[in-house]
Order: C-alpha cells, then structure tokens, then sequence
C-alpha cells in the first residue's frame, strides 16, 4: 500500500484525456502507458536492490549519501523539502480541498480544509509508524476500491462507444515524436513516486526482502490498474471525446449512474488525493531526519518522540512547510519543474548501483542470498538512467525558465551544507 500510494494520485483522474488529447490514437495512448510503466519497473528494479544493500531510513538521501558523499545526499534532502515532495503534496492538498467543498455544496473554506487535513495527517503519524501505516492501508483500499468502479462502469456498464477517428492528414515523424514525447510527461509524472516507500526502508523489517517484493509488486499493479483505465476510458468515451473532455471521471460515471456522477467523482478523486498525502507524510520526513541524525540539518528535527519513537519533528516541519506552499498559491510554479529535478535525482540514484556492485567486486564481498539483485544489470539500469535524463532534456527544452529555477534552488542549498558541515567538525574536534 506504501508503494501504491506513492504511485496512484490524483492524476490517474485527469491524464488520460491529456494524453488523448496529444496522440489521437487507442493504440498510441495505451503504447505510451504501457512505455511508462516500463520505465517505473525498470526503476523499481534498481531501487528494490539499493534497499537490499542500503536498508536504511532516508532512501535515495542515504545511497547518494553513501556513494558519492554527504553534499549529493544534502542536496536531494534539501530539494525534497523544498519542492519535489512538498511542492506535490500542496498541489494535491489543494486538490483535496476543492473536491471536499463539491461535496459540501460549495459552503467550506478549502484554506481552512488543507490546514485540518495537513494537521490532522501529521498528529496520526507522529503516534507512531503503525498508526500512519494502518491510515495508509485503508485509505489506499478505499481508493483501489474507488479506482476498480471507475474500471468497471467503463468496461462493463456504459455502452460500448466506437474508437475509431477520422482520417487526419500524416504528422511528419519529427512532429510525432515530439507529440509523443509531450504525452510521455504527464504519464511518468502519474507514475511517479514508487521510490518513497525506500524512504522507510530502516523501519520495515527484513526491506532487503520485503521492501523489494513489495515494490516490484506494487509497480506491476499500478501498471495494470492504469491500463484498465485507460481502456474503460477509451472503450466508454472513445479516443476523439477523452481527448476533449477536462473531467474523463465524470463523463465515465455520468453515463453509468446519471447526474449524481459529479459528486461520486469529486468523492473519488478527494478520497485519492488524501491516500496520497497520507502516504507522502508518513515517508517524505524521514528524509529531513535523516539528514538531521547525520548533523547536517536542525539539530530538533533528529528528535525521535519516546512514547511512539516517531519523527515528531520532521512530521511537523513537513507539514508546515506543505502548508505554506498550499496557501501561498505559488505552488504551481514549483510543480512545473518536479519533473525536471525528481527525474534529475532518479537517474543519480540509479547510477549509485554500478559503484556500489564495483565496490562489491573490488573488496570480493559474496552476494547475499535473500538479498533481491536487479536483474539484467547493467542493461536494465541502463536503459532506466538513459529515459530518466530523456525525461530531464524535454522538461528543460519545454521549461527552461522554471528548470533553472529549479537548478538555482539546488545550488542553494551548498551554503547551508557548508556552514552545517563546519558546526558538525567543530562539535566533533577535541577540546583544546
């Protein structure tokens, strides 16, 4: 459910016509999310061994951290707070909040419902992982089972709708690819954050095997639960009108169940926006207290509660931080380039696998027999790197402005590493 709710979001709701909207064809939109759940597998793979070898809380931090040394690890933190997941999680606070007050009739402050929800989520996690756990376990049932009647009245209980298209005049293949390629960004955007269950690797037990099969699992289910959307979307709507529609989710459940359609969809996306922010605030703060715990951030956020041994801290801070984002209203600027700089972070992280097998070498250390090993390495961890820095290059080409803000935020953070990693050698040296 960690892995499910990182990936499942409330994308799966509205990208299907985005991607319509681009290809024009069944055939190619089923292709592209079929391209992009290859790639999240292929990412699992790589990622499901770095937890077998690295089984410690903080994920990619404490592999970057490891492999290439403190900074690279402080500077994932450090744009992991400050936009990748902060910056989705406001969105989709935000989301939650629009959707509850369709529900309400429109008489709700939605700024008031993003402090409740992001208050209310940080006090169940900071009682303990079990708790935060057994809050993601139902909400992420509730969703899948909210997903599965969305399949099942496009399969089953609409009218079989034709998805054939006119004749259009022939792209030139520069044009199609780059259709193609523009597709792509909001499907591997919709499958993105299959790797923040790594997060809470140091507290799953036995993650060289667990935390593995249960990514390797949980991809391969998102991959078909996203296929049998697309398809229920496509056979209810055909290709021409989800291409034209900005609520696929409604249009679907309108021509099942009539005009209650738009409260069960608001009812189903509000539900999936909330099993993705409790996913993201029982994972996400385990980042900023690792780094805390390795002395290179605020000395309070390593603080573990003695009654629940929870984050406490880090929880709050994240929170907080997610808080400001949503209410500020700039949160949409620092979405356009998570794309860039999670897939900028994905490619290093997968990098770390050829220097840590190298070093396996070098020592002659023995592999492990219940420790999961990618398979097809190099060549699957190869192609993984090589579409993630794809991905970067046509994020950049279509945002270059919001991408190097992004790069300037990065850098950013090299002062704060410095003066952290000074105190951390001041503390550490001898009394004169």
């Amino acid at each position: 459910m960690l892995v499910i709710g990182g990936i499942v979001g409330v994308g799966i709701f509205a990208n299907p016509a985005i991607v319509a909207r681009s290809l024009h064809s069944p055939v190619l939109v089923l292709a592209a999310w079929g391209l992009g759940g290859v790639i999240a597998l292929l990412g699992a793979f790589v990622y499901a061994e770095l937890a077998a070898r690295i089984p410690a809380t903080g994920g990619e931090y404490v592999y970057l951290r490891d492999t290439y040394g403190p900074l690279t690890g402080f500077l994932f933190g450090w744009t992991t707070l400050l936009v990748v997941q902060s910056g989705g999680m406001a969105a989709v606070s935000i989301v939650f909040a629009k959707n509850i007050n369709v529900l309400a009739g429109g008489g709700l402050s939605e700024p008031v419902v993003v402090v409740a929800v992001l208050a209310g989520l940080a006090i169940v996690n900071c009682v303990g992982v079990k708790s935060g756990n057994g809050v993601q376990s139902l909400l992420g049932s509730l969703r899948m089972a909210a997903i599965g009647a969305l399949v099942i009245a496009g399969l089953l209980l609409v009218p079989h709708t034709s998805t054939q298209t006119a004749a259009r005049v022939s792209q030139p293949p520069l044009d199609a690819w780059k259709a193609f390629g523009g597709a792509m960004i909001p499907v591997v955007f919709s499958y993105g954050g299959w790797q923040t269950a790594n997060f809470v690797a140091g507290e799953i037990k036995n993650p060289g095997r667990n935390l593995a099969r249960a990514l390797l699992a949980g991809v391969a289910a998102v991959i078909v639960l996203y296929l049998l959307v697309n398809i229920a979307c496509l056979r209810a709507l055909g290709v021409e009108a989800l291409g034209k529609t900005l609520t696929p989710t409604s249009d679907v459940l309108a021509l099942s169940v009539g005009p209650t359609a738009g409260k069960l969809a608001a009812a189903a996306i509000a539900l999936s926006a909330l099993a993705f922010l409790s996913q993201s605030m029982l994972t996400a703060p385990r980042v900023c207290f690792a780094m805390a715990t390795d002395g290179l951030f605020f000395k309070r956020v390593a603080t573990v509660a003695q009654g629940s041994r929870a984050p406490a801290v880090a929880i709050v801070l994240q929170a907080t931080w997610t808080g400001v984002l949503a209410l500020s209203g700039r949160y949409d600027q620092i979405l356009s380039y998570v794309v860039s700089m999670n897939f900028l972070f994905f490619a290093l992280s997968a990098s770390c696998l050829f220097v840590l097998r190298r070093r396996e070498r070098r020592d002659g250390a023995r592999e492990t027999g219940d420790a999961f090993r990618a398979p097809w390495h190099p060549w699957t961890t190869g192609m993984f790197i090589l579409a993630c820095l794809v991905i970067v290059g046509c994020s950049f080409w279509a945002y270059p402005i919001n991408s190097l803000i992004g790069y300037a935020i990065l850098l950013m953070g090299v002062p704060p590493y410095l003066y952290w990693r000074r105190q951390q050698r001041q503390e550490s040296s001898p009394n004169p």
